[in-house]
């Protein structure tokens, strides 16, 4: 459907990251804008006030009746949606004009040229920073983003009414990826992931190579290097790498000088020296490198553009998200992160080890997914078993899944080698830890343990 023929669309899971990105971009255009999801959330409240009609009621009545026309009305849905879904149902047996999400992404990497970011992890965060960049510059982008990022934008949703360029973080989830055609396509990370959907390693990395295949013949391919995957972009797109410390971008001289955290960075074109991050955790220079890798490669970036963005990056909800730092020897401080696979767990330990080196160091995992954490219960448990000098698990959160016999959070716990370790639940998370006298906590996972973050910093202060 051209949008020319769209007059409302209509979003089933409106409250998705994802989604509410997509609704606020129609919202902008003009069109009217209504969805369904199965619970209100901070998301979904945004959306309301922002004029989208949102029913939390899976039920045809629920629908505006102006939706229920066929003639004009988009639909789009997510994969995390059952296919039972009433209004679903509805619009598939009606003749409607339906679309996952990543059709509708793929629309608009079509129509722009795209940076879009891929990979197990990282891809929220690089995603966001060449957003940020590109904002920060004088051409701007529309960037649909997988997280909020914090500051000015407070939105996963960044606008520009004249930038040729398009952001997109590229979800490999459900090969959802595969709608896109990039300009440019950024391989962060092939670490096997979503073994419910791909089956194997084997699949999940033939998926990100066709997905390597999908971009603009004027492109550019920009990967890690040191990954299994092995690329195959079309004749004529140029191939880049990138690393932490090899690569034709790459990280030297990384330094922390009084909480503030520096590095060069190298490019084919020279050194740009003297790059401070704005959210200064280890992992953070990884993925400043990605980002400005993609945005030097779309030719928009300079050396006072790259120092003066990256100052600034407010940083991104959920990733690496203070929620309590008190200066001082005996301060507490509370970090949220979204890591959520056992790579990601094991760095997100490490940043703030390296922050923190002499701290004593709680890490509470909140696994995410049945699937997941039978598929990789040992490695989660080795993550764990290195890094923290106390490891809490709370309990699993199924998202979308139903549960599988055996699999629980005692899974990893159990397989957890140190002797500083305990089970609490969610709904004991607060009052238990408010009276542990921790020093550094992380609060990891990709589930609702974050919601517990906000409420024992605030009785933290109180009881400081």
């Amino acid at each position: 459907m051209e949008l020319t023929d769209t007059k409302r669309v209509y979003f089933v899971g409106i409250g998705g990251i994802g989604m509410a990105a997509l609704a606020r971009y129609y919202m902008h255009l003009g069109l009217p804008v209504a969805g369904y999801d199965r619970t209100s959330s901070e998301l979904t409240h945004h959306l309301q006030r922002e004029g989208a009609k949102v029913s939390f009621d899976d039920s045809l009545e629920a629908v505006p009746a102006a939706f229920c026309e066929p003639e004009g009305t988009l639909v789009v849905y997510t994969p995390a949606v059952p296919a039972s879904n009433v209004p679903l149902t509805f619009f598939r047996e009606g003749g409607f004009e339906i679309h996952k999400r990543a059709w509708v992404l793929g629309q608009i990497t079509r129509g722009s040229k795209s940076l879009c970011f891929s990979g197990t992890h990282g891809k929220t965060t690089t995603s966001s920073m060449a957003a940020h960049i590109l904002h920060s510059g004088s051409t701007g982008c529309n960037a649909f983003l997988g997280g909020i990022m914090k500051g000015e934008y407070d939105s996963n949703l960044v606008l520009s009414a004249t930038s040729p360029f398009s952001v997109i973080e590229a979800d490999e989830y459900d090969r959802s990826f595969h709608q896109l055609t990039p300009y440019i396509a950024v391989v962060n990370a092939t670490d096997p992931d979503h073994l419910d959907i791909y089956g194997n390693e084997e699949n999940y990395l033939e998926s990100f190579a066709h997905f390597t295949e999908l971009i603009r013949p004027d492109g550019a391919l920009l990967v890690r290097t040191g990954l299994k995957l092995k690329p195959r972009p079309p004749k004529g797109v140029r191939t880049f790498t990138f690393g932490r410390t090899d690569g034709d971008y790459h990280a030297e001289r990384v330094r922390t000088v009084d909480g503030h955290m520096y590095f060069d960075l190298v490019t084919p074109r020279g050194t740009i020296a003297d790059i401070e991050l704005g959210v200064p955790v280890d992992i953070n220079v990884d993925n400043a490198v990605s980002a400005l890798a993609a945005v030097d490669i779309a030719g928009e970036l300079t050396p006072e553009l790259a120092r003066r963005a990256m100052a600034s990056f407010p940083g991104v909800e959920r990733r690496f998200e203070f929620h309590l730092r008190e200066d001082g020897a005996g301060g507490h401080v509370i970090i949220d992160d979204y890591a959520h696979h056992p790579d990601e767990l094991r760095r997100s330990i490490a940043s703030v080890r390296a922050l923190y080196p002499h701290r004593h160091l709680t890490v509470a995992f909140q696994p995410h997914l049945y699937t997941r954490t039978r598929d990789f219960a040992p490695e989660f448990a080795d993550a764990l078993s290195h890094g923290p000098d106390e490891v809490i698990l709370v309990d699993l959160y199924p998202a979308r899944e139903q549960p599988i016999e055996g699999i629980s959070s005692k899974t990893i716990f159990d397989l957890v080698k140190n002797d500083n370790k305990r089970m609490i639940s969610k709904e004991d998370f607060v009052d238990t830890m408010k009276n542990s006298n921790f020093e550094i906590l992380l609060t990891v996972g990709a589930g609702d343990l974050n919601l517990c973050a906000p409420a024992l910093a605030a009785q933290v202060r109180r009881k400081s």
